[in-house]
């Protein structure tokens, strides 16, 4: 996931402190995914995300990692909360 940077002033010109957003979820959209994971049986389970989705997911979930100077993050679709169309 690539991270999307949330403005911090609000749309009447009410700026946010950085506290306030210490425990908010993330906004990242999905830049790779892998195959699924397998179940019980064996069988694969499909992603319920694809590349290009905006997703919600926990703060401290995923792992960052940085390439080419790029910050991204990695983590399990059960980090994820929300899909936003």
């Amino acid at each position: 996931m690539e991270p999307v940077e949330e403005t911090k002033t609000t749309k009447s010109g009410i700026v946010l402190p950085d506290t306030a957003e210490k425990e908010k979820p993330i906004k990242g959209k999905v830049v790779a995914v892998g195959p699924g994971k397998l179940d019980e049986k064996g069988h694969r389970v499909p992603m319920s995300v694809k590349v290009g989705d905006l997703v919600l997911f926990k703060k401290y979930g995923p792992d960052e990692l940085e390439v080419d100077g790029k910050k991204y993050l990695v983590g399990e679709e059960g980090d994820i909360f929300a899909i936003i169309e």
